[in-house]
């Protein structure tokens, strides 16, 4: 027999204390973890478990919640919506002078309704070498288990599809929760990303949250539960001859012998549920100031890349209900430009293309991003290199119906 959410937690509430009393806790540490709940299930309506988010290393001391419009949840005030959480033990680690820090945020939402996705602008950092947190990068992972689901340096990200749900009036037909640290706290961190213990708790209280919440909307779908085990994130960059995941076309491709391409990758491994996969081809250091060289005489204006990975070619697929609600960055417009499926192209001057397809009937749009200054050398070079992504990424998924952007469209603006 299945035991109601609402027993089971006050089962769960009774236990614990039993659990407390009997190992001797004091009144006061009572105090603190019946006190921590009631602030996690005030400022998260209830949706995100609090008991796992107590279990969170910097989740001691005392809890409390910001109490503002935004970071509490209300579902009545539409999606999305997040709840942040502090502690004293994440201030005491941190050296806060207020003696608490925000450590936690649960946040909801359905997808296509008020967050919508954009790939790499041409400006943007794909590398971390001088971060505020830690002098790591590391590509997000698929969580994996039949999970759609992202593991990133600071949390989870799971969608669940929701097929007779609705928001505030409004259908909605998938629906996403994250579970995350508000950075990547170095004093509760390995090497500036969570810990075995805290990944898989935070996957579990994206997971639970995720199913609160397609219970509150009227969906019928719920996840299963997440691994057991969930892999630590793999720093990058990472030589082009060690790519087995989504960037293993490129090494098979044979492009990283030759100028102007990047000898570097940034990649996950593969997996068809997630709603964005990447990879990034990164030129390394010595590789970049090689190219520039080669062409400063005829590219003026375009400075000298004095960072790491500052030379990139970034690529995405999203897939599913995710699909219809990317915007591309855009340089000539004080909007992002819409792509739609079934179609192709450029977003207008920005080094960014994109292509589509339709997987086992749903839309796909994959893009391409090259950075500012490698773009002007590289730009017609990269039509193939685009060509060959896409033609791995949709016989990998068996999509059919592919559009590809024009080959005037690879000019070297």
């Amino acid at each position: 027999m299945r035991v109601p959410e609402s027993v089971r937690k006050s089962v769960n509430v009774l236990l614990c204390l039993a659990a407390m009393a009997g190992i001797g806790w004091s009144g006061k540490e009572i105090w603190e973890v019946l006190s921590g709940r009631r602030q996690i299930d005030e400022a998260c309506a209830g949706l995100v478990p609090a008991g796992r988010v107590l279990a969170l290393s910097p989740a001691g001391g005392t809890l409390s919640h910001r109490a503002a419009d935004e970071g509490t949840i209300d579902l009545d005030a539409g999606l999305p919506q997040d709840c942040e959480i502090f502690s004293t033990e994440a201030g005491g680690r941190s050296g806060s002078h207020s003696g608490e820090r925000w450590f936690f945020t649960g946040a909801v939402g359905a997808v296509g309704q008020g967050e919508e996705l954009s790939p790499e602008g041409p400006w943007d950092e794909v590398v971390d070498p001088d971060g505020p947190y830690s002098d790591h990068t590391y590509p997000a992972q698929p969580l994996g288990g039949g999970i759609a689901g992202i593991v990133t340096d600071t949390g989870v990200t799971v969608e669940i599809p929701c097929a007779k749900g609705e928001s505030n009036g409004r259908p909605v037909k998938a629906l996403w929760a994250r579970a995350s640290f508000a950075e990547p706290q170095t004093p509760f961190s390995e090497h500036g990303r969570p810990t075995a213990h805290d990944r898989g708790i935070l996957a579990e209280t994206a997971v639970t949250t995720a199913n609160r919440l397609a219970a509150r909307l009227g969906c019928t779908e719920r996840l299963p539960d997440p691994p057991e085990h969930i892999p630590a994130l793999v720093e990058g960059p990472t030589p082009v001859a060690k790519a087995e995941g989504t960037c293993a076309w490129y090494r098979r491709s044979g492009l990283a012998d030759h100028a102007p391409y990047a000898d570097q990758v940034l990649e996950s491994r593969t997996d068809p549920q997630v709603w964005d996969e990447r990879c990034v081809l990164v030129l390394g250091r010595s590789r970049a100031h090689t190219l520039h060289d080669a062409h400063d005489g005829e590219l003026p204006g375009v400075h000298r890349p004095d960072r790491p990975g500052r030379y990139f070619a970034a690529f995405h697929t999203y897939a599913g209900e995710t699909a219809l609600h990317i915007r591309l960055p855009s340089l000539d417009s004080d909007e992002a430009v819409a792509v739609e499926p079934g179609t192709a192209g450029r977003s207008g001057g920005e080094p960014v293309w994109w292509a589509s397809s339709v997987c086992r009937g749903k839309p796909q749009i994959h893009t391409m991003t090259l950075s500012d200054g490698y773009a002007k050398v590289a730009a017609p070079a990269h039509e193939k290199v685009f060509r060959a992504y896409v033609d791995d990424v949709t016989a990998r998924r068996g999509c059919t119906g592919v559009r590809f952007p024009a080959a005037s469209a690879f000019r070297a603006d």
